[in-house]
């Protein structure tokens, strides 16, 4: 039997941990403690116990998979299968790209593992996590045989807790575990739009999986209305509005070669009908010239990225969101909407509404909020993880102050 070293955590954090949370702070551990990254180990807190990950480095020093096992390529299995299972109707939807696993939501801590097509995309958070890539990819191999490629993707900072990785550069950010290194290109289907998703050098792994329902909603509101989708990166928002009927499309973004990505999705699904100008700019810049200049829009759609990856950030953050949204409510006609998002957990649900009475007051505008969402079927949150609830997106309707 293998011993395993025991590390005890203050009392305060029972009730937390009792109920699955799986995260242990480094300021909560003795300084003594001296293991490698990877390391399996047993957290005690009173008569509670459960089996945690190590990590030598980073602020979370802890990662707890189990109260009952140390996990092994079998665990893994279950926790995939049931993931796999949870994202049956994402699948009979014909979507080809999701979100299979998203770590600490689906009980595997800093884990993630996205499906393009017959591609399974690996991410780790951690040099802790990395160490079960592995038996990660072997363990999804058992679970769907028809996967061809599996690949790792290394994470750098993230949109949520375990999310996002900034833009690649070349097939470093990209190793292959199983079959043939992924094409240069795939392209994938979302509610029947095509996307060309270049997994070797995109954000994140390819595409904003997490936005794939709002971009729908988007869609039916878009009939007839002119539209300014402001961060659009490769016209997801976009392409979703030009498909609903939408009058014209501007999409705005600073990012090297988004103009012709963005083409090359209006291509592929046959939207390239002179209803779309992409304008590479920075979209603050953008929209004080527009919101200068008079000119206005029927829907206008922010979809930044993070504006704050540490809580020192957030109040940063809060005024970021209240400036954009101020610009942006002032670049949408009397009665039109403002679709806004936050992808950032150090700004919570109330907080992003109280920014956006804010913005609001500052543009001399009102927003009435018609719908809220956030996170998709395949970005689940745990009762007991807040932090795994990140993203915020809000519709409302923008009228004039009286």
């Amino acid at each position: 039997m293998v011993r395993r070293v025991e590390i005890v955590v203050p009392s305060l954090l029972r009730e937390r941990l009792a109920q699955g949370h799986p995260w242990v702070y480094r300021d909560h551990v003795s300084p003594h403690v001296r293991l490698p990254s990877g390391a399996w180990v047993i957290v005690r807190c009173g008569a509670w116990r459960g089996y945690a990950l190590w990590d030598a480095e980073g602020p979370i020093a802890l990662r707890i998979f189990s109260t009952r096992t140390v996990p092994d390529i079998a665990w893994l299995r279950e926790r995939l299968t049931a993931a796999w299972n949870l994202r049956a109707p994402l699948r009979a939807a014909g979507i080809t790209a999701y979100r299979w696993v998203f770590g600490e939501g689906d009980g595997v801590p800093g884990i993630v593992v996205d499906r393009y097509n017959d591609i399974a995309v690996l991410q780790a958070s951690s040099a802790g996590t990395l160490t079960l890539i592995e038996d990660v990819a072997t363990a999804i191999l058992k679970v769907d045989p028809t996967v061809r490629r599996v690949a790792l993707r290394m994470a750098t900072e993230s949109r949520s807790a375990i999310d996002e990785g900034d833009e690649g550069d070349g097939d470093a950010r990209l190793r292959s575990l199983y079959g043939e290194s992924p094409p240069r290109e795939i392209v994938v289907v979302e509610h029947g739009i095509r996307f060309a998703v270049a997994l070797h050098t995109a954000q994140k792994t390819g595409l904003f999986l997490d936005q794939r329902e709002n971009r729908r909603f988007v869609e039916g509101l878009a009939a007839g209305r002119t539209v300014l989708n402001c961060f659009a990166y490769t016209g997801g928002f976009s392409l979703y509005a030009l498909r609903g009927g939408a009058r014209q499309v501007v999409s705005v973004d600073v990012g090297k070669g988004l103009a012709s990505a963005t083409a090359r999705n209006l291509a592929l699904n046959r939207l390239d009908d002179g209803r779309h100008r992409f304008e590479t700019a920075d979209c603050f810049e953008l929209l004080e010239q527009y919101a200068a200049a008079g000119q206005r829009f029927d829907l206008v759609i922010l979809d930044p990225p993070s504006f704050a990856r540490r809580k020192e950030s957030r109040y940063a953050a809060q005024r970021a969101y209240v400036r954009l949204n101020a610009l942006g409510m002032r670049c949408v006609k009397p009665g039109g909407l403002l679709a806004t998002a936050s992808c950032t957990t150090q700004v919570g649900p109330e907080a992003f509404r109280e920014a956006l009475a804010s913005a609001g007051a500052l543009a001399e505008r009102r927003l009435r909020i018609i719908h809220e969402a956030g996170q998709p079927l395949d970005h689940p949150v745990p009762a007991h993880f807040p932090e795994g609830r990140y993203l915020k997106f809000v519709v409302g309707r923008v009228e004039e102050a009286v």
